[in-house]
């Protein structure tokens, strides 16, 4: 299908917030008006789509937001726009304001959304991934996931000291609902003596039984990152307790790795990404997402990025549970 000329876009962040959306969101607006082209920044994503918080973005709309976190467009979910009624009002405040393309910043949830709009209405759009689960098919990295893990594993190396100096075993929840990137992550750079994830089953009589193992070969601290989509790191710290006679302590990290201003890694992979959203739909892309696969972006089908990510989950598992021995 011939996609008409791209002259004036909308941009706009959804789903869960994350470091580097905003370094997105200078890029794109930037370069769109580099090019010639005309950007209206939607506010509170969909549901601000289908409220009409739509508002002309200039150069100096996005002067000096490189390093924060968050998004300055906000972000919400919305399940108004799950239902026909409400795409048929956000189609008509895209007619409003003559939009001729549409630039998402978001996850997999904010995709399908994109991609509703592709499939119902022929409207091009295009997805940049936002997501601090690198949970996004076609891309080897997300924007924020390298600031989240980072994140962490500050924390995490912190309440190591404390674990060693007092001798004790702490379960720290990370964010993951349906992946296990995050607790990977820290879990091998953060020498985790194990970990939770929801992508693999775990037998707390075994981390019991290694525990007291490791105790009588005179190993003074234990670390267990879990996934909060796997488990309750307040279940799992009691089942240990109760099985092993040690005290076990909980920290929960919580929306602490959603904020904070994104590292170096997120900043320029938001800016190539932003850049290269803008140049797609000016050639006529529609219905893709930008993916980086080593260390190139290229286009991908939403429809392939929204499918559930497959990873090897098991080597890098294995790897951390050789280490820790």
């Amino acid at each position: 299908m011939k996609i008409k000329k791209i002259k004036r876009i909308g941009l706009l962040t959804s789903g869960g917030d994350c470091p580097g959306m905003n370094a997105c969101i200078r890029s794109v607006v930037r370069i769109a008006i580099f090019k010639g082209l005309e950007v209206c920044g939607i506010f509170k994503g969909y549901q601000g789509l289908i409220e009409g918080q739509v508002k002309p973005l200039n150069r100096r709309s996005v002067s000096n937001i490189l390093s924060y976190g968050g998004t300055i467009l906000k972000t919400a979910r919305s399940s108004e726009f799950k239902s026909l009624p409400g795409q048929k009002r956000a189609k008509s405040v895209i007619e409003e304001n003559g939009l001729d393309g549409l630039i998402v910043i978001g996850g997999g949830g904010s995709f399908r959304g994109a991609h509703l709009l592709w499939q119902r209405w022929k409207f091009p759009v295009i997805g940049v991934p936002a997501t601090i689960d690198n949970d996004i098919n076609g891309t080897d990295s997300t924007i924020g996931a390298d600031t989240a893990v980072n994140t962490a594993l500050y924390a995490i190396d912190k309440i190591r000291d404390t674990a060693t100096s007092l001798e004790r075993i702490f379960v720290i929840e990370v964010m993951g609902r349906e992946t296990g990137y995050i607790a990977l992550q820290v879990g091998l750079a953060g020498g985790a003596e194990d970990i939770i994830i929801s992508e693999r089953r775990y037998n707390i009589d075994k981390m019991s039984a290694d525990i007291r193992a490791g105790h009588k070969k005179g190993k003074v601290s234990w670390i267990i990152v879990v996934a909060e989509g796997a488990a309750s790191a307040a279940e799992v710290a009691g089942k240990i307790t109760r099985k092993t006679g040690f005290e076990t302590r909980v920290t929960v990290l919580g929306h602490v790795q959603r904020g904070g201003s994104p590292s170096a890694d997120d900043r320029v992979l938001a800016t190539r990404l932003g850049a290269k959203a803008v140049e797609f739909l000016i050639a006529g892309q529609a219905d893709k997402m930008v993916g980086v696969v080593d260390s190139r972006i290229k286009a991908v089908d939403l429809s392939y990025a929204i499918k559930k990510k497959k990873v090897d989950t098991e080597t890098l598992y294995k790897l951390i549970r050789i280490l820790a021995l």
